[in-house]
């Protein structure tokens, strides 16, 4: 799919909301994702925006899911679920195609992170599929280790995991890494 860079409104604030996967305004993030899945992979990857219960991306299961509102209007978002007692998962990373190119996606890596860390978990854990080379990219820009060999070719590896360790506050109001 190709994108066009769309340079950041500067008169529009973007807001972070938090929102169920029910909310109106997920829509276009669960039809662009499995447009995109399908496309790349081609199945109806629909069905694997379904894996996971909508509950799963609850504060009550231990999950978020967030959206970047521009205007009102969203142009990006994400969320994580429970991985164990101490990692959370990122799922449905998402840029709207319209506002792709913007940073947009490192924005909604760095709130869920923010979010993850909140609610005491040490580390992030993800896998993106091997036709993505976006999201790997942008994986490894913002400081995830691979989990994989990153010389290999991506089609012989499946899904390509990813970890990152999040910084806890210590006493001194500095960041520790545990």
């Amino acid at each position: 799919m190709t994108s066009v860079a769309q340079p950041p409104s500067s008169s529009v604030e973007l807001t972070v909301v938090q929102v169920t996967v029910g909310d109106p305004r997920v829509r276009p993030l669960l039809r662009e994702l499995g447009d995109e899945y399908s496309s790349r992979y081609g199945k109806d990857a629909h069905a694997e925006l379904a894996r996971y219960p909508d509950e799963e991306f609850t504060a009550p299961y231990g999950g978020v899911l967030l959206l970047l509102l521009e205007g009102g209007e969203p142009v990006a978002g994400g969320a994580f679920r429970r991985y164990d007692a101490t990692a959370a998962e990122l799922k449905r990373i998402w840029t709207h195609s319209a506002h792709r190119r913007r940073g947009l996606a490192r924005r909604v890596v760095a709130e869920l992170e923010r979010e993850a860390s909140a609610r005491g978990y040490r580390r992030i854990y993800l896998t993106t599929g091997p036709r993505q080379p976006e999201a790997r990219g942008l994986y490894l820009a913002t400081g995830y280790t691979p989990l994989f060999d990153t010389e290999a070719d991506p089609e012989t590896i499946g899904p390509l995991p990813f970890e990152k360790h999040l910084p806890v506050a210590t006493r001194q109001g500095k960041a520790a890494y545990l």
